[in-house]
C-alpha cells in the first residue's frame, strides 16, 4: 500500500523520493522534514561537504493547504553543489565526459564490482548513485511515514551507544513506559547523539584522534519505537516478519554490517530461562512483560513492548590514510586517498535508520488497518488497542 522510489546522483541536479499510498489528511509541512534532514547533516566528524549543503524538501505533489490528497507525494532535494558539477553531469551529447574520469576503485565502496556489473569504464557512473548522499532522500521520505506515525501515538528515538571502541553505558532492556521526549532532547544536546554526556565526550576525543590520524570510525545506533500495537508483520510467510522486513530496512544503508533486534547477538551466550520474557496479565492493562529481551518482537510479530533495534556500521572507507588499490584501466596499482571525506558519520546514520524503520513500520501499520484517510486509520488503531487490551 506504501510504495517508495528515490532517485538522483551525488553532484546531480536534485535528489528526488515519490511517495505513493500516503493517506489523505496527514497534516505535513516541509519544515518538518527540514527539520530531520538538518539532523542527517550534523552530528561530529562530518566533512566538508556538509558545509556545502544545507538541505530543504520541496513538496511538490500531493500536499494541499498543509494537508496530504491521497496522491502521490513528491519531494525534491537541490544539490547546491550541481552548479560546480552541470558541465560533468549533464544529461545531454554536451556532458564532459573526459573530466573528472574515475577509474581508480577505492576499496570499501560500490566502484568496482558496480563497474563490473554495469560495464561502466568510468566509475563516476557507479559513485553517484551508489554515495551517502541518497540517504538524504530516504530521510525526507521516511520523515512523512514518521509524521504519520505521530499521529497514531508511534514515536522513534535514535541514538549513537557506540563509536570505536567508545560505548555508552548499556541501557536495561525492560518493557516499562520510557519518557521518550527526555530521551530524544538529551541526544539532541550531543554533538554524537548520544544520551550520555560523558561517553558523548569520550566519542568525541575518539573521533578527534582518529581524524589527526587520517583515519576513519565506525560505531553503534540504537533505535526505540514506542507505542507500537501488538500484532504488526505475521509469522504466516517469512517476508512477512516485522524484524526481517526492518533488519533488511537497516542494512540496506550504506556502510551498515550488522542488526540485531532486542537482546541480539548476546542471546546466543544466553541461557533460554533467563532470556525469554515472562508473560503477565492485569485488568487494566491487560498482557504484559516485565523484561524486554525480545526487543518488541515475537514470531515476527510487534508484541506491544517497546521496539529495541541496534546497527552497527563500519568505517567510512574513504580515508586520508592511503589504501592500496588497482586502476581498472592500466591495471597498475596505486594508494587510494581522497581530499575531503567524513571521520566518522554514525550520528548521521543513526537519522537515516529512523527514517527507514519510520518507513518499514508506516507500511505495516497501513497493511494491517487499511484506510484512505487518517481520519480511518486513527479509528482503527484505535478500536484496536481496546481489544488487544482487553483481549
Amino acid at each position: 500500500m506504501l510504495r517508495c522510489l528515490t532517485a538522483g546522483e551525488s553532484h546531480g541536479p536534485s535528489l528526488t523520493a515519490v511517495l505513493d499510498g500516503i493517506p489523505a489528511g496527514l497534516s505535513l509541512q516541509a519544515e518538518y522534514i527540514d527539520k530531520q534532514l538538518a539532523r542527517r547533516q550534523g552530528g561530529y566528524g562530518r566533512g566538508g561537504r556538509m558545509n556545502i549543503e544545507q538541505d530543504h524538501a520541496s513538496i511538490t505533489s500531493g500536499v494541499r493547504g498543509g494537508l496530504t490528497t491521497g496522491g502521490p507525494v513528491t519531494l525534491v532535494l537541490a544539490n547546491k553543489d550541481w552548479e560546480n558539477w552541470s558541465r560533468v553531469m549533464a544529461p545531454g551529447p554536451e556532458a564532459d565526459l573526459a573530466s573528472r574520469t574515475v577509474t581508480r576503485p577505492r576499496p570499501g565502496h560500490a566502484d568496482l564490482t558496480g563497474a563490473i556489473k554495469y560495464g561502466h569504464q568510468d566509475m563516476r557512473n557507479v559513485l553517484e548513485r551508489s554515495s551517502a548522499r541518497e540517504t538524504a532522500a530516504r530521510v525526507a521520505a521516511g520523515t512523512v511515514a514518521r509524521r504519520l506515525l505521530d499521529e497514531l501515538g508511534i514515536v522513534l528515538v535514535g541514538q549513537v551507544v557506540q563509536i570505536g571502541s567508545v560505548k555508552a553505558p548499556g541501557t536495561a532492556l525492560d518493557a516499562s513506559h520510557q519518557d521518550a521526549g527526555k530521551l530524544a532532547e538529551a541526544v539532541a544536546q550531543s554533538p554524537v547523539y548520544c544520551a550520555d554526556p560523558d561517553a558523548a565526550g569520550a566519542m568525541v576525543r575518539e573521533i578527534d584522534r582518529a581524524r589527526a590520524e587520517g583515519d576513519s570510525l565506525g560505531g553503534i545506533f540504537e533505535i526505540k519505537v514506542l507505542g507500537l500495537p501488538p500484532g504488526l508483520g505475521s509469522y504466516t510467510q517469512r517476508d512477512r516478519t516485522l524484524d526481517g522486513r526492518l533488519a533488511g530496512a537497516l542494512m540496506s544503508i550504506q556502510a551498515i554490517k550488522g542488526v540485531e533486534v532486542g537482546a541480539g547477538f548476546s542471546a546466543a551466550a544466553t541461557r533460554g530461562s533467563e532470556l525469554h520474557d515472562e508473560i503477565f496479565y492485569d485488568p487494566g492493562r491487560g498482557f504484559y512483560r516485565q523484561t524486554n529481551n525480545s526487543g518488541g518482537i515475537e514470531g515476527g510479530m510487534s508484541n506491544g513492548g517497546i521496539l529495541l533495534l541496534r546497527a552497527a556500521m563500519k568505517p567510512i572507507p574513504t580515508l586520508y590514510k592511503p589504501l592500496r588499490s588497482v586502476d581498472i584501466k592500466t591495471k597498475q596499482p596505486f594508494e587510494a586517498s581522497v581530499e575531503r571525506s567524513d571521520t566518522c558519520a554514525v550520528p548521521a546514520a543513526c537519522v537515516v535508520g529512523e527514517a527507514v524503520a519510520a518507513w518499514e513500520l508506516a507500511v505495516a501499520v497501513l497493511e494491517k488497518f487499511g484506510g484512505d484517510t487518517m481520519r480511518e486509520i486513527k479509528e482503527r488503531v484505535s478500536l484496536y488497542r481496546d481489544y488487544a487490551k482487553g483481549f
